[in-house]
């Protein structure tokens, strides 16, 4: 089924849904994937479609949505879903992205509400039918660094010695997401992700591909975001009162602030390297360009951490010397 046939389906399915053809639609949000979001507006309300074509899937999305807000989290409501077409009806949000609102002044508030959503779902989320991000998945993640950002974005050709660097650096990586708490991870808990909502605040989107995985996982993603930086000793002091909550509600045991922050900073050197891949990647196969804008932010992050970890010490002087010089 090509774009136009779709559109039809789409449009004859929610006139099927509201009873009635008095509506409008309009784009909502681009995204990373191959589904599209649609502004439903009706003369009394706004609602948001999902077009999720196949490979795509919304049974995962529409399950954790319900599950989600049973747990007390702002996920969309499902109005009505058909997942063999890949159409799911949702609340609308807003226009309001947390990237759109984020500031110096509003930061601690925006963040204390999220980060309070991420506690509920490492305290409360179900795990027991998630995929388990283990060692080959996080292998699988940061071979996308070598392959999509070194090799075929930068055309850089490793040495031998530069091989075995990076593959040692993926091994400490690993170990280091292994070793931590398992919990209930989003895996895209970030600025873009997060609307800005007047009551439940935030409104949490595009969890389907939630894992059972590392506890600094989703903090990191959101504190050292890929599209919005903060001042070090904030971002630390965010961490360091994330931590403090997890304990409070028995996420985390006995793990002291030094542990949690190191594990908080590797696991953002495994992130940040699988999302240069990424974003190499949407931009030479899906001509979906924009993301690199937000390249140099990311090496940036990946050069100063590697800078503070004596074991990543080799990591940092390649990025300097092979990479940055094409930024």
């Amino acid at each position: 089924m090509d774009f136009s046939d779709r559109h039809h389906a789409l449009r004859d399915w929610l006139t099927a849904q509201l009873h009635t053809d008095d509506w409008t639609l309009a784009p909502a949000s681009a995204d990373a994937s191959f589904r599209r979001y649609w502004r439903v507006t009706q003369p009394e309300r706004t609602l948001i479609v999902m077009d999720a074509p196949p490979p795509e899937h919304c049974g995962r999305f529409a399950a954790l949505a319900r599950d989600w807000r049973g747990i007390g989290l702002n996920t969309p409501e499902i109005y009505a879903a058909d997942q063999a077409q890949g159409f799911l009806l949702l609340t609308d949000f807003g226009n309001q992205t947390y990237l759109d609102v984020l500031t110096a002044a509003t930061a601690d508030r925006l963040y204390g509400d999220a980060l309070g959503a991420l506690a509920i779902i490492q305290a409360c989320g179900a795990t027991a039918d998630l995929p388990v991000y283990d060692a080959a998945f996080l292998q699988r993640e940061l071979a996308l660094f070598n392959e999509w950002f070194i090799k075929k974005l930068l055309g850089l050709a490793l040495t031998a010695a530069e091989q075995t660097l990076l593959a040692q650096v993926n091994n400490l990586l690993i170990a280091n997401a292994l070793e931590q708490p398992q919990v209930c991870v989003h895996r895209d808990f970030h600025s873009r992700n997060l609307m800005f909502t007047k009551r439940g605040n935030p409104g949490v989107l595009d969890f389907q591909d939630a894992v059972l995985g590392p506890v600094t996982y989703d903090l990191v993603s959101l504190l050292r975001d890929c599209y919005i930086a903060w001042p070090e000793q904030r971002v630390t002091e965010w961490a360091v009162g994330y931590h403090q909550l997890a304990r409070q509600t028995g996420i985390l045991r006995t793990e002291q602030p030094e542990q949690f922050l190191r594990w908080f900073d590797r696991m953002g050197m495994q992130r940040h390297l699988k999302v240069c891949g990424i974003f190499a990647r949407l931009h030479l196969r899906d001509g979906k360009s924009q993301y690199l804008a937000d390249v140099p932010r990311i090496l940036n992050y990946l050069v100063a951490v590697a800078g503070r970890d004596p074991e990543l010490t080799a990591l940092q002087q390649f990025l300097i010397e092979r990479v940055l010089p094409f930024y």
